[in-house]
């Protein structure tokens, strides 16, 4: 799972759909994470677009690809930021030119994503001590 960790599945599906495994978005995407059924039918024959962990592997497979073709033409792993846009708008995220509209969903995502990393090293102080 190249750059993905919980703290992204958790704020992606957080920011696409509040977590919600029915939504449906306005162009038809489906799942918690708002895949188009094109891009899921690629990695699953599974019409299950409800079920939590079957949209968890097709998200991460997408992703997978993603993540790869920015590390071959960026020669690093994606931010926060450059995550969701990879996942929104790869084109964009891969030109490196990223319209004010998903710059701006990029950022929510980054907050959550380092809200979460926050919350996490507080747990963890604390049940050290």
């Amino acid at each position: 799972m190249c750059g993905l960790g919980m703290d992204r599945l958790s704020a992606l599906s957080m920011l696409e759909t509040g977590n919600d495994d029915q939504a449906v978005g306005s162009a038809g995407e489906i799942s918690r994470f708002q895949v188009k059924k094109a891009e899921w039918k690629t990695v699953t024959n599974s019409a299950n677009y409800s079920d939590s962990e079957t949209a968890r592997k097709v998200m991460i497979q997408l992703m997978d690809k993603r993540i790869h073709a920015f590390q071959e033409h960026y020669g690093r792993l994606p931010t926060d930021f450059e995550f969701y846009a990879l996942w929104n708008a790869p084109s964009q995220a891969l030109s490196g030119r990223i319209s004010r509209k998903v710059a701006s969903r990029c950022e929510r995502f980054a907050n959550l994503c380092e809200r979460d990393r926050k919350l996490m090293q507080m747990a963890s102080a604390k049940s050290i001590q």
